[in-house]
């Protein structure tokens, strides 16, 4: 073999394993970029798992459930004001919120909530009313 045959050879294997190199750079740099996103979003799901935890704590172990939330607060006012017992979907109606079936159910949670922290009486199925005081 020649120098020149030789040196031609070496060129080739050089320019190929400096595109081999070149590809795996952009990959890492790829893999790097989906890397940092996805800790960003791990990040995201702890901080949001930890905030749920903390309101979910507050709100569903409070001895007062009307202290904690806004939406407790007015379905009592509703059911003070109207002094007779209602159902979900009237309390959803007095409150100006859609009767959809998901808003109907979400009240009817918070209106169980109620009944089993002895805040409401449920005299009859689905019918509330506020709990005598001292209860």
């Amino acid at each position: 073999m020649h120098l020149d045959t030789i040196l031609g050879l070496i060129t080739e294997r050089e320019t190929a394993a400096r595109r081999n190199a070149d590809q795996i750079r952009a990959q890492i740099t790829t893999l790097t970029s989906e890397l940092t996103r996805i800790d960003a979003e791990l990040t995201d799901l702890v901080t949001t798992r930890n905030t749920l935890r903390m309101l979910a704590a507050t709100e569903f172990t409070a001895d007062n459930p009307t202290v904690t939330s806004s939406a407790y607060q007015q379905i009592l006012a509703v059911l003070g004001a109207s002094g007779t017992g209602m159902r979900a979907k009237d309390i959803c109606l007095a409150l100006d919120i859609e009767p959809l079936p998901k808003h109907v159910e979400g009240a009817r949670a918070k209106l169980k909530r109620l009944v089993s922290r002895n805040v409401l009486i449920e005299n009859e199925p689905g019918m509330f009313t506020l709990a005598p005081k001292g209860t």
